[in-house]
């Protein structure tokens, strides 16, 4: 027998206002967070420094992206050669605020939400890995990655 299907939207795909204390209120909406944190544009080449930085970002420890200079670059999450192509800005935004909105699974860390760190000392549980400038950076950066790897 056939049927009509209907499909309820999930929680990734309801609209939902994020207010946390200390943090830019943000709307995820369509799987993505489509106004900027800032009114400050995001700077790619500080968005670089922060993926290549083993301090904040830390991202090169799962990912892999053009930073020739860079030699220990992880296989774990995605390649990120192209993603600008491959994700929306908005979608870009709301994998760095919080990946886990998207995939409940994900190991990737929420880098601009507070209260539910995992392994990470009690004062800094309360404060967010990215500044909303520095989400910024970031979104602006792989945005800008739009070439396939070599």
């Amino acid at each position: 027998m056939l049927g009509l299907l209907l499909t309820l939207p999930s929680a990734a795909q309801a609209d939902e206002q994020v207010r946390q204390p200390g943090l830019v209120p943000y709307l995820v909406s369509n799987g993505g967070i489509a106004a900027p944190l800032t009114a400050t544009p995001g700077d790619p080449q500080r968005g670089q420094a922060i993926v290549a930085g083993r301090t904040q970002g830390n991202c090169l420890t799962c990912h892999r992206a053009p930073i020739p200079n860079e030699d220990f670059q992880g296989e774990i999450g995605p390649d990120l050669h192209g993603v600008g192509r491959r994700l929306s800005v908005a979608r870009l935004r709301l994998r760095v605020v919080d990946a886990r909105r998207q995939s409940p699974d994900s190991v990737m860390p929420p880098f601009y939400r507070t209260g539910d760190a995992v392994q990470v000392a009690a004062a800094q549980a309360e404060t967010p890995l990215l500044t909303a400038q520095q989400v910024e950076d970031v979104v602006s950066y792989l945005a800008s990655l739009t070439e396939t790897p070599p």
